[in-house]
């Protein structure tokens, strides 16, 4: 039977799964970062890994190595060419955090819009004179312009819906004839960025911003930005720069390009800006729902019957099967 790795903290839940498969042994690593996983690789049939980086480095000192699990959807920090040389498949946990994400999601749209933090740091220093002076809006009867329109974003329009907004997307990826009908479908980026009054992101990254300074300066000064899907999809410091220049209303950052941010990030000092410390997908009830399936797609690996659909580089390394 197969020897498992754990790289980084997991939910009680996931590793009762493990301690109750028969035959599974694994070590446990409970720091979230790549040092501290290292030298129990040499061992390892199998890696569960939260949001450290695995690069080739590392990859090397597993020479038993079969299966890679995220815990979570993302895999910008795995060397997934390293992996795809050996044959190695990566697997995601699918769909058990877009609720959690849709939700935090939501939240910053209406704090941001509201003006959440100046609020609260009014009320503290004892300004309540602030309220008189109207800097708060609302979202009925606003539109909503989601980019990326898959789980996360379906999910966020079913939530902005019941708050009275207008709901329109961009997607590239998705064919016309293949559109939801949850929400109006905006084939220019830029004319629906100079109609929206809200903007979530909810796209994989890429190359380069996704909203720059060029794109920033096409929206309505009234407008917030939310971002909880990557980092570096915003421009940070062009969207510090028309915060504080007036040029939009608000932001709620979950993700940033760096992580952490450094002390003097450009958006720290701005009380437009909400943030988060990318803690949109751990509630405890997505923490449990990851460690779950995150070891359960080991096992799955290792019985024959992972699903395909949950392989990110399968086209690279096909269905791969453990050996007899």
């Amino acid at each position: 039977m197969p020897h498992l790795l754990v790289a980084g903290k997991l939910h009680p839940s996931g590793l009762d799964l493990l301690r109750s498969a028969p035959g599974v042994t694994f070590d446990y690593v409970e720091e979230i970062s790549e040092p501290s996983y290292q030298a129990y690789l040499p061992k390892a049939d199998a890696l569960v890994i939260r949001t450290q980086p695995l690069s080739a480095a590392s990859i090397a000192k597993a020479p038993g190595l079969k299966i890679v699990s995220r815990h979570g959807v993302g895999y910008d920090a795995v060397d997934v060419p390293a992996l795809n040389a050996r044959g190695i498949p990566l697997c995601i946990v699918g769909d058990v955090n877009s609720s959690g994400v849709a939700e935090h999601a939501m939240m910053l749209v209406l704090a941001a819009t509201h003006r959440l933090i100046a609020a609260d740091r009014a009320t503290r220093r004892g300004d309540w004179a602030w309220r008189n002076g109207l800097q708060t809006h609302e979202v009925a009867g606003k539109r909503l312009l989601i980019l990326g329109f898959g789980r996360i974003g379906q999910k966020l329009a079913g939530l902005a819906r019941a708050f009275g907004m207008e709901i329109h997307a961009h997607d590239p990826y998705i064919p016309a004839e293949q559109w939801p009908a949850s929400a109006v479908r905006d084939a220019t980026l830029a004319e629906a960025l100079a109609e929206a009054d809200a903007v979530s992101l909810h796209l994989p990254r890429g190359e380069g911003h996704v909203l720059g300074a060029a794109e920033l300066a096409l929206m309505k000064p009234t407008a917030v930005v939310v971002n909880t899907a990557r980092g570096g999809l915003v421009d940070e410091v062009a969207l510090a720069e028309a915060l504080r220049a007036g040029r939009l209303g608000g932001a709620g950052i979950e993700v940033f390009d760096a992580e952490p941010p450094a002390t003097d990030h450009p958006l720290f000092g701005l009380d437009q800006a909400v943030l988060t410390p990318h803690n949109a997908a751990l509630t405890v009830e997505c923490a449990e729902r990851m460690a779950i399936a995150s070891v359960q797609n080991v096992l799955d690996f290792f019985a024959g019957r992972l699903d395909p659909a949950l392989v990110v580089n399968r086209a690279a390394v096909g269905r791969k099967e453990p050996a007899k």
